[in-house]
């Protein structure tokens, strides 16, 4: 099974909530998250993963902009 983590997402429409991730065989989280509006893929958003602070396995997902 692989190890999961919570990140918060920061900006933008999901500003405050959270995100399950699975974390890759480094131990990192995907680059990005593209995040569902309320009609799927046509209103999702992107957020870009960004160290917190420079502390390694501290995270978050800024917000980027729309994905279309």
């Amino acid at each position: 099974m692989a190890t999961t983590v919570e990140i918060p997402l920061a900006g933008g429409p999901a500003d405050g909530e959270t995100v399950t991730v699975e974390l890759d065989p480094n131990g990192r989280p995907p680059l990005t998250h593209h995040h569902l509006g309320p009609e799927g893929l046509a209103q999702a958003e992107i957020y870009e993963l960004e160290t917190v602070g420079g502390r390694a396995r501290d995270w978050r997902y800024c917000w980027r902009g729309p994905a279309v």
